[in-house]
Parts: C-alpha cells; structure tokens; sequence
C-alpha cells in the first residue's frame, strides 16, 4: 500500500501486510537514518502491535509524526 503522509517531511510511506504482519516498509523523504531504524524495527511485527507502539508519536511542535502517520495508514489498511 502506498500513503501519502500529513503535517510531515517525508511525502509517501509504502508497505505490505502480509499474514497480520507488517512488511517492506519504507519511506519518501523525510529523516532517512530515523525511518530506515523505524523501518527495520517493525519488520514483522504484527500490524496491531506496530499501530500500538508507533501511534501518537509526536515530532517536534507537530501534533504527528512520520511513525504516527505510519500508524495511521496502517490503521486505514486494515479498517480501524
């Protein structure tokens, strides 16, 4: 699924659900090193277990994130 992120740097966040799990996540813009860590971290990692840890992560002054958004279109692919 690709999605275009809101209220952050980076412009498109692209990923895969395959078996509840997230997978080949990977970002457009943005802090490069920071979402590759984000990225790998969550590599796996069932999609509700992912939404849980990452959602509400707040950068800076910004109401969001770029693992806050991420959370978000994952919450969209699977209808929540």
């Amino acid at each position: 699924m690709d999605y275009r992120p809101k209220g952050v740097c980076s412009q498109q966040i692209h990923f895969d659900i395959v078996d509840d799990k997230v997978r080949n996540v990977s970002f457009l813009g943005g802090c490069s090193g920071n979402l590759q860590g984000i990225s790998r971290l969550i590599e796996g990692m069932n999609v509700n277990e992912a939404i849980t840890r990452i959602e509400g992560i707040k950068c800076g002054f910004k109401s969001t994130s770029c693992p806050d958004q991420l959370a978000q279109a994952l919450k969209e692919a699977v209808g929540q």
